[in-house]
């Protein structure tokens, strides 16, 4: 069986084990290269010990010269830093990328809510950005695979096939979404150092969240009418998964019932999308370590209004998960190749 070479730059970070411990399992895959800045020379298991007996490369600095060698490039990089190296790629090089880098098609809108100025501008219209279920057919048109955030991938995944079709009302929507702490990256334990991180849930970028950026431009895609929510991030005591609670109203004559079904219709062809009955409560719980992505419509005492629940692990359905999803159906794999 051929193998693509894969290079993984930033692979020592939370979504980079992650993404590492994935591809091992992947029958397509043979990770020719692993790129860390400050962690070179030491071996991948000195991050995360369950992968010590696996045959992996040691970890080098990223360069050039090494995207000769490899077919696909996963880039899991501070933002800012996947642009450069999408400025050296070759033909036979395809992209995919966990940063935020490449999932604004605006280099305008990257510099207000990234404060980077964007060096790559040209490749941005060789990008797409990727959520699997929505963009799965249009993948092979793109040399970029822009994976989305993992708050974004929680909040869209149940939203677009509702505002694509005209059942909720766009205006005043509230989306309240907590995660475990691994979200915030690795710095997260200097960033929260006085929060009490494992015994104390926190509310952060309240209103100016970064994520507010893409979610804006994603809804925008599939409505005519303006599109107002209001967005709340929180920390939580766990190490993973996200929990995001959705309070909408629903159009005139539509009913619970009627939203389940479009959404139950919508995914019926997707592995990974579970649409429970309804008032199914959810938790991180039942999808923790997997790609899953749970949601659950649940009925208000208002009959005009209800909540969705969606629940991922922003590790894998919000992160690396994701990215070998993507790789997948770019690939024309199994979909459940290294994610089962």
């Amino acid at each position: 069986m051929s193998k693509l070479n894969a290079l993984i730059a930033g692979s020592t970070g939370y979504i980079g084990i992650q993404l590492v411990k994935l591809l091992i399992k992947h029958p397509n895959i043979n990770i020719k290269y692993l790129c860390g800045n400050t962690s070179i020379g030491k071996s991948i298991s000195y991050f995360d010990k369950t992968i010590k007996n696996k045959k992996l490369p040691k970890i080098i600095k990223f360069n050039n010269n090494l995207l000769n060698n490899v077919d696909v490039v996963f880039t899991a990089l501070p933002n800012g830093q996947s642009q450069k190296i999408s400025n050296k790629l070759l033909k036979k090089n395809i992209l995919i990328d966990l940063s935020a880098d490449f999932r604004l098609k605006s280099a305008k809108e990257y510099l207000r809510w990234y404060k980077i100025k964007h060096s790559s501008k040209n490749n941005i219209k060789n990008s797409i950005y990727a959520l699997p279920e929505i963009s799965k057919k249009k993948l092979k048109n793109y040399k970029i695979i822009s994976c989305p955030g993992c708050y974004p991938t929680s909040v869209l995944l149940p939203l677009i096939p509702l505002i694509k079709n005209n059942l909720i009302e766009t205006k005043n929507i509230i989306i309240d979404s907590k995660s475990g702490y691994s979200g915030a990256g690795r710095s997260v334990h200097k960033k929260y150092a006085k929060k009490n991180l494992y015994g104390s849930l926190s509310a952060y970028g309240v209103g100016f969240h970064r994520h507010n950026s893409e979610i804006q431009q994603e809804l925008n895609n599939y409505s005519k009418n303006k599109i107002e929510f209001t967005f709340t991030p929180h920390l939580s005591p766990m190490f993973r998964g996200i929990l995001s609670t959705i309070y909408l109203e629903l159009k005139k004559n539509i009913s619970i019932n009627h939203i389940n079904s479009k959404l139950l219709r919508f995914y019926k062809k997707d592995s990974f999308i579970k649409v429970l009955p309804v008032n199914s409560l959810i938790s991180t719980n039942d999808v923790i370590n997997t790609n899953y992505c749970h949601v659950s419509v649940c009925k208000l005492k208002n009959k005009n209004k209800f909540i969705i629940l969606s629940a991922i692990d922003n590790l894998i359905k919000g992160g690396a998960g994701q990215a070998v999803q993507n790789l997948n159906y770019y690939f024309g794999y199994n979909i459940k190749k290294g994610l089962m």
